[in-house]
């Protein structure tokens, strides 16, 4: 019998944003080390483990479209405003490393963590 479909969140839209590469080595929310270089993310709510694909918004940046995937595995942002910091590997898959390093974007979570 095949399983049923992974609930999906309710797309949440708003502004995403990147922590910095030099936090590497310090522990995240959820103990692990962090690594700039992998695909992982904060957000305030989302049970740790939990996969995202953060899609752009803004068009007229050029950059609009672009989509990563990422794992839940730190609290955050702490920035009003703000509904997902991204690790430096994953702002670059978007674009958004750099001069302003937020854009708008929305999260669609594509798979539960495992435990839920």
């Amino acid at each position: 019998m095949a399983s049923p479909p992974t609930p999906r969140l309710k797309p949440q839209c708003g502004i995403a944003s990147y922590y910095h590469a030099t936090l590497a080595g310090n522990p995240t929310a959820n103990g692990e080390t962090y690594n700039p270089k992998r695909l992982t993310a904060a957000h305030k709510e989302l049970p740790f483990g939990t996969i995202v694909t953060v899609r752009r918004r803004d068009f007229a940046s050029g950059d609009g479209g672009k989509t990563v995937t990422v794992r839940i595995n730190d609290r955050g942002p702490f920035v009003d405003g703000r509904i997902i910091d991204l690790s430096p590997t994953a702002a670059k898959a978007i674009g958004i490393y750099g001069e302003d390093g937020v854009a708008e974007v929305c999260l669609l979570r594509v798979k539960k963590p495992a435990a839920e």
